[in-house]
């Protein structure tokens, strides 16, 4: 079959690997000049999201003050954001959210094993680390966490819960003052670049002779007819006009869009159902060898992750909810100074001396989330249209297991993963 992916970001270049490789011809479509340029860019390197990881459940926004909870609320007067949050904390009951994790388990499990094909096949070098310690700094964050740590015992991922000074014992760059809770190592968890992963992928696939239309933005899905079409245009504000059009054709379009997949895609029949999340990193140099960790460090109740990243600190989280209307304008310079603020203080907390924060690079951009915590997978009510998006900031690696699924799908071949797993990361579930 003739297929479309729409999107070059790590979603779009894991599906274009799991297309081709299942025979399909595949045509790429990417908005910048490369790929990698949007939310892949960003990624704070997490490569799976175990049960600690994940952007919903106890521990999730636990506090309102964001000072404590990481997280910047400046949604005003918005009904559609602040009925998002409350349907998003509905998750942070312990029932409610071992039974969402249940079902996005045997995705993870997928894309751990999507993984390691790639990396065999392969043989892809692309800044891995291995081990995450998460830390807590007050006993009831610790507990508010026992529920993922409960999870984490279910579904048989190695863990060790450590007092402080068996934190500090494993990663010296913790300090042991201030006093803090304890935490959670992961010993066999990953961190890794994505963007250089995803730039690795991709040409691969080029050299493999799969299209990549760079530079043109997918500003239209039609699927009337015998074939389903994108309509290309080049990228830019406003309305475009119709000479302007590039049509091209396929049997079968993924949207892999990112914040975009909901206009292109038809996504969200709820108007609060997915939703353009801000985050941010910091990208610093290591500042004293000594003091660098050698594992990744996660303040688990802010949801910031410092991982290193050769001779760079990149320090990732201080979410960002505002009304849907400000999501394609710039950040008011204020709110961003407090995001970044908010790393900073993170990277003091708990590797204090071990980057150059005032010569860090920052960015920030939009990743798309669920009302429900779980990613958009899947056929849609049409036949030629599939959807791969909303992984969430925790665990880029999702998107390649949700490629394998959109590449069996297309295939005609039943997903290796439960029923009720394909239903729940289904976009009709909205």
């Amino acid at each position: 079959m003739d297929v479309i992916v729409i999107g070059g970001g790590i979603a779009g270049i894991a599906t274009a690997h799991q297309l081709h490789a299942a025979g399909h011809s595949v045509c790429v479509v990417e908005r910048h000049a490369t790929v990698a340029q949007g939310a892949t860019y960003g990624q704070g390197g997490a490569l799976l999201p175990s049960s600690l990881d994940v952007w919903f459940g106890p521990t999730f926004m636990a506090s309102n003050r964001a000072k404590q909870s990481g997280m910047l609320v400046k949604t005003g007067f918005d009904s559609v954001a602040r009925d998002f949050l409350k349907q998003l904390a509905t998750l942070r009951d312990p029932e409610a959210f071992a039974a969402r994790y249940a079902l996005l388990q045997p995705l993870v499990e997928m894309s751990r094993q999507v993984l390691a094909d790639i990396e065999t096949a392969l043989e892809l070098e692309f800044e891995q680390r291995r081990g995450v310690l998460h830390v807590f700094r007050q006993p009831r964050e610790l507990e508010d966490a026992q529920p993922a740590i409960d999870l984490l015992k279910r579904f048989g991922v190695p863990h060790r819960v450590l007092t402080p000074e068996e934190c500090v014992a494993v990663e010296p760059s913790v300090p042991d003052d201030p006093e803090f809770a304890g935490g959670v190592l992961l010993p066999d968890e990953r961190t890794a670049n994505c963007p250089l992963f995803t730039k690795q992928l991709k040409q691969v696939l080029e050299d493999g002779g799969v299209q990549f239309r760079m530079h043109r933005e997918a500003v239209g899905v039609r699927l009337e007819g015998a074939r389903a079409a994108v309509e290309l245009a080049e990228p830019g504000e406003g309305k475009k006009r119709s000479s302007d059009i590039e049509v091209i054709t396929a049997d079968a379009i993924v949207v892999t869009a990112g914040t975009g997949t909901p206009a292109l895609a038809g996504g969200g029949k709820q108007p609060n159902a997915l939703y353009a999340l801000r985050v941010h990193t910091l990208t610093a140099p290591v500042a004293y060898e000594e003091r660098a960790p050698h594992l990744t460090v996660v303040d688990s109740t802010k949801r910031i992750t410092m991982t290193r990243v050769n001779q760079r600190l990149r320090v990732a989280g201080a979410g960002v909810f505002q009304s849907a209307s400000k999501a394609d304008k710039p950040l008011d310079a204020g709110l961003s100074r407090r995001a970044l603020d908010l790393l900073g203080q993170g990277t003091h907390d708990w590797v204090p001396g071990a980057a150059r924060v005032s010569a860090a690079r920052a960015w920030e951009g939009l990743r798309l989330i669920s009302v429900d915590g779980l990613p958009v997978v899947g056929a849609t009510r049409h036949p030629r249209l599939f959807v791969n998006a909303a992984h969430g900031p925790a665990g880029w690696g999702l998107a390649c297991g949700s490629a394998k699924v959109i590449a069996d799908l297309v295939s005609g071949i039943t997903p290796d993963v439960p029923a009720d797993t394909i239903a729940a990361l289904s976009i009709e579930r909205f």
